[in-house]
């Protein structure tokens, strides 16, 4: 039996949480000691910002392997995230200081530097005419390929993570979490552009799509042996958990998550209260909270993103938001000359939070409002074109029990997707 149809047979019957002892035996089964003595191993997992046990995998997979093998070290596959502190990685490991010091003290820890050419290795280029072919005839360009270094200077690499519908790939997981998680600015760019332009909303909670496409081919090219550990969630419970070749292990999972992750609603809402969970800590990533509900958003409708906590737009790429504002997917392409230096991978980030809508004759109209209810000042807001509202003014209970009226609350939007039974045209 592979570890894949250990963990298949285990959530088959329904909805019940794998705990320590079932991880511990998936990766019995998926790393055989013999394979890993005297090696150099690579364990690639996610910053803060996705929800999983990456610490149970961890523990498990240095029980199984950090006796035999000659080193297990981590990389954080941040994209181009902030990186994290000493304190946050051992808290993303579930370790105490005395176990980072004690059992883990050889464990080096390393975060993932996409803008510093010296953390980067060339592996070749994307040609045009593979583009054109990946991206269905949308792009023909040629794209770089740059990974970190340190995927090259180890025997194998391990990746751990997550698989949720995604609004740039379709479903996160897998080679995903080398791309872009450890990957250089040109193709990050590139694909999640690709992605801004089929739209969040024909992209986010499907397999197959052009931008999946690149991303596994770049994945082909690293040329070190992978093993994936791909993880289901419910909520905050492991359900699912597969092991093999990262395409393997997240074309099974993302089936799983396809079940768990999505939320079908009958009609849409003129009126949604997104709330920020606090693993989101700037608008970056808190646009998660709109990108998973756009398709149940009302024509005229408003979306609220609602995070107090949240203060900044991105520590990262801030001043080049603010200097190009939130906007519509055709507001950029209409007028390409003038943005098409901007990082495209901040681009798309702007079309996803701002959503649907229309540039005609220099006119830009949304196809619904989203409103800031944040720690983000209200001349700010207007400045890079979004809606403010006071977040002392809201009080989420009441917009709880509401969906009769077209009042949707999302306690804690971000991970799970929103999608209707019956979709318009333009998210079908």
């Amino acid at each position: 039996m592979s570890a894949t149809d250990l963990a298949a047979q285990r959530t088959a019957a329904g909805r019940v949480p794998l705990g320590a002892n079932d991880v511990a035996e998936v990766v019995a089964r998926a790393c055989p000691e013999a394979g890993y003595r005297g090696q150099k191993v690579l364990l690639i997992i996610p910053d803060g910002t996705r929800t999983a046990p990456v610490g149970t995998m961890f523990k498990a997979l240095h029980a199984r392997l950090g006796s035999v093998a000659r080193q297990m070290d981590i990389l954080i596959a941040l994209g181009t995230h902030q990186p994290m502190s000493e304190e946050a990685i051992c808290q993303r490991l579930e370790i105490t200081p005395e176990e980072r010091r004690g059992i883990y003290g050889r464990v080096q820890f390393h975060n993932h530097a996409w803008n510093d050419p010296r953390a980067l290795q060339s592996i070749g280029v994307l040609r045009a005419g593979e583009i054109r072919e990946l991206s269905g005839g949308l792009f023909e360009m040629e794209v770089p390929v740059e990974v970190n270094r340190l995927v090259f200077e180890y025997d194998r690499l391990i990746i751990v993570g997550p698989v949720y519908p995604h609004e740039v790939v379709g479903f996160s997981g897998g080679n995903k979490y080398l791309f872009p998680g450890v990957a250089g600015q040109g193709i990050l760019d590139f694909f999640h552009w690709l992605g801004a332009v089929v739209t969040n909303a024909k992209i986010i909670g499907r397999k197959q799509t052009p931008v999946r496409r690149v991303i596994d081919r770049a994945g082909a090219m690293v040329d070190v042996p992978k093993l994936c550990f791909a993880m289901a969630m419910d909520g905050h419970d492991l359900a699912g958990l597969f092991a093999g070749t990262p395409e393997a292990a997240w074309e099974a999972a993302s089936d799983l998550s396809d079940r768990l992750n999505i939320v079908y609603m009958d009609r849409p809402f003129h009126t949604i209260l997104s709330c920020a969970p606090p693993m989101y800590d700037e608008l970056w990533t808190g646009g998660k909270c709109m990108y998973k509900l756009e398709p149940v958003l009302a024509d005229g409708g408003e979306l609220i993103i609602y995070a107090p906590h949240i203060s900044e737009i991105c520590v990262t790429h801030g001043r080049v938001i603010e200097e190009v504002g939130y906007h519509c997917r055709d507001f950029f392409l209409k007028q390409w000359d003038r943005y098409k230096g901007y990082p495209w991978g901040v681009l798309a980030h702007s079309t996803h939070v701002y959503g649907q809508g229309t540039f005609e004759n220099g006119i830009e109209k949304a196809r619904a409002r989203v409103t800031l209810a944040t720690a983000i000042p209200p001349d700010t807001c207007r400045r890079i074109n979004l809606g403010y509202r006071d977040p002392k003014t809201i009080r989420p209970s009441d917009f709880a029990q509401r969906e009769a009226e077209g009042v949707l609350l999302v306690p804690r939007a971000g991970e799970m997707l929103y999608r209707l039974k019956n979709p318009p045209a333009w998210a079908a």
